[in-house]
């Protein structure tokens, strides 16, 4: 999963990507401070896989990952060009989702590019370069689908669907606001518009307004509105307190989340945000060889989400042999569980389940 972090200069995205990465992003109080994208791959945090360590003390341990890529400032005109914006953009079509990190605090020492602070016109500026953007984009195809009509009638129905997403891009909404049938999913995504993609609004805040309760900060439910009239995710976070606690141990992070009211950590609730936005689940594989977290799609068969692993075990795939996590847990190993009936054996139509511990039967 790759993630884009986007908002204006000045807003703490790159506070927020050097904490969350430890990746040595250049953060500084002055725009464009960030040209080329920095990239930084984070581990996602499983209690359930270090439990299975612990069971099978195995030789290596791999936790699914998230690359984020922490994206320059976008600015008013990116989408012409300004501030180096198509290059920026360029680098936001390759991502699966995007975190926009909005500026809700109030601090005279850091500047803002417009000025202001006000949540409302900072992410109207990001999604209208986006939409500009993606009307470039969606013209081509327009351009490319009417001569391929020309020759084949079959390609009337595309035709209209792009109108109608051209339609919505003029009245100035995002390409995700668009209703779509399955078959009319898939051709958006053949497009690759910036403003389809999922988006979650990250509400930058103070620590006082944490401790405060984030309720009272008017700033963060302007976000909230608009992210519900989106259908768009939002998640307040502090990107300052991220900094601060990147390099503590476990007890002292979290000591110092509970006194701000936290359980866990900025990136801990970004992740499980993200995972929920994107619709996607994890299922684990365990041995003294290799303990390892796989991502796949809720909703995967079992044989997809063996090809995962390797396309030979989707090939020859026979069956897997499935327990899940919480009844492992009660039975205390895997020997236990078979003993009780817990170790189901599941065909080729078994939909796959957030934790299921799998071994997958094959023959090539």
């Amino acid at each position: 999963m790759k993630l884009g972090i986007v908002g204006l200069p000045n807003v703490g995205k790159s506070t927020l990507f050097n904490a969350i990465t430890n990746a040595g992003a250049q953060a500084a109080n002055y725009p464009f401070c960030t040209i080329e994208p920095n990239i930084g791959t984070v581990a996602v945090p499983d209690k359930r896989l270090d439990w299975l360590a612990d069971l099978y003390h195995p030789q290596k341990y791999t936790p699914a990952t998230i690359e984020f890529v922490d994206i320059a400032g976008l600015v008013r005109g990116a989408s012409k060009g300004e501030g180096l914006g198509n290059k920026f953009l360029a680098n936001i079509r390759e991502c699966d989702a995007i975190v926009h990190v909005v500026r809700c605090f109030q601090n005279n020492d850091i500047v803002h590019v417009d000025g202001s602070i006000d949540p409302k016109r900072d992410i109207e500026t990001i999604n209208l370069e986006l939409i500009l953007s993606d009307m470039e984009v969606l013209d081509r195809r327009i351009e490319k689908t009417q001569k391929m009509l020309k020759a084949d009638k079959k390609y009337q129905a595309e035709l209209d669907f792009f109108k109608r997403v051209k339609a919505v891009l003029d009245a100035g909404k995002s390409a995700r606001t668009v209703e779509c049938t399955e078959d009319e999913a898939k051709l958006l995504a053949s497009v690759s518009l910036l403003s389809a993609k999922p988006i979650i609004y990250a509400a930058n805040m103070s620590e006082d307004d944490f401790r405060g309760g984030i309720e009272n900060n008017a700033n963060f439910n302007v976000v909230k509105e608009i992210a519900a009239s989106e259908g768009a995710g939002v998640l307040p976070i502090c990107a300052e307190t991220e900094a601060e606690i990147a390099d503590m141990s476990y007890e002292e992070k979290k000591m110092f989340l509970a006194d701000m009211g936290l359980e866990e950590s900025g990136l801990d609730r970004l992740i499980r945000a993200c995972y929920s936005l994107l619709g996607l689940i994890s299922f684990l594989t365990a041995g003294e060889q290799e303990v390892r977290a796989w991502t796949i799609k809720k909703g995967t068969k079992a044989p997809q989400a063996a090809g995962k692993i390797h396309s030979d075990f989707e090939r020859g795939f026979i069956r897997a042999e499935v327990v899940a996590f919480d009844d492992l847990v009660k039975c205390g190993s895997m020997a236990a569980a078979k003993e009780k009936g817990l170790v189901r054996s599941e065909g080729k139509d078994y939909v796959m389940n957030d934790g299921d511990v799998v071994l997958f039967r094959f023959n090539v």
